[in-house]
């Protein structure tokens, strides 16, 4: 398989310097005397009630992941997905290519743009995957949002109620890479979309599935409509809707543990 591209941008920004032996013994003394000092000041925090002592906003501090967290915790190199392909079969997704962190304008649908308007866009980030025979990719995305818990919640009920994300009009725009599987992964190839507002992190994300020989769809189908039982489309036989909704899935895993705790994992499904 070719390498990826473009180049990879999305990284840890400011990089950890090493430990010089000299300081290691005043960082043990100012450690334990922080640990003294920080553990009086906890004590007496709780016997007034000092709200400041609280631990900080996990919710605010998510809409940082973008520029503060590796690319491959966001998005992995490969995805497991244990029976999330048609008929409960295993999938295994490998990232193909990644793109620089950029606005919306460019990378979404201008009519999504507008959908996503009330809660602001800080900033998007796209890759790109590929199936194990390399016949389908799908692009999966993140939009960073400036918006808070109840401002994202109050988008997440109106994508339900109006139905947005099914709307063929707000489909979600694919990242092409040329030298890549996904080298004709245009508009016209995308066959199949799942598009989820998340409500405990300032993020809505995106997968967009088609076929990698460039054929075109006329039908296209949200992931969910693709993957019911009895479905005859040319999305729903091929899997599509299985691959947008299962990495969608997975993507979405991994941030919600990299919120938590710092790092990504997966989780069979």
């Amino acid at each position: 398989m070719p390498p990826e591209t473009p180049v990879e941008t999305t990284t840890r920004l400011r990089p950890v310097p090493g430990r010089h032996p000299a300081r290691a013994a005043a960082a043990v003394a100012c450690l334990v005397l922080g640990l003294g000092l920080t553990g009086g000041a906890a004590a007496g925090a709780w016997l007034v009630g000092d709200s400041a002592a609280q631990s900080p906003d996990r919710y605010t501090e998510a809409r940082g992941l973008w520029h503060s967290v590796p690319v491959d915790s966001l998005f992995p190199r490969t995805l497991d997905g244990e029976g999330a392909g048609p008929g409960r079969a295993d999938r295994t997704w490998t990232r193909v290519a990644v793109a620089p962190d950029g606005p919306c304008t460019g990378a979404l649908d201008p009519l999504l743009v507008k959908a996503l308007r009330p809660v602001g866009c800080e900033r998007v980030l796209r890759a790109t995957y590929t199936d194990a025979t390399s016949t389908s990719v799908t692009t999966v995305g993140m939009v960073f949002t400036d918006a808070d818990r109840p401002g994202m919640t109050a988008l997440r009920e109106r994508f339900a109620d109006e139905s947005l994300d099914e709307r063929t009009d707000l489909l979600p725009r694919t990242l092409a890479a040329p030298g890549t599987v996904a080298a004709r992964f245009g508009d016209a190839q995308r066959a199949s979309w799942r598009v989820s507002v998340l409500t405990d992190v300032p993020v809505v994300v995106y997968a967009v599935s088609g076929f990698a020989d460039g054929r075109t769809v006329g039908d296209p189908q949200p992931a969910a409509e693709a993957m019911a039982q009895g479905q005859t489309s040319t999305p729903a036989q091929a899997g599509l809707g299985h691959d947008a909704d299962g990495i969608a899935d997975r993507i979405e895993r991994g941030l919600r543990t990299t919120a938590k705790t710092g790092k990504a994992t997966q989780e069979p499904r």
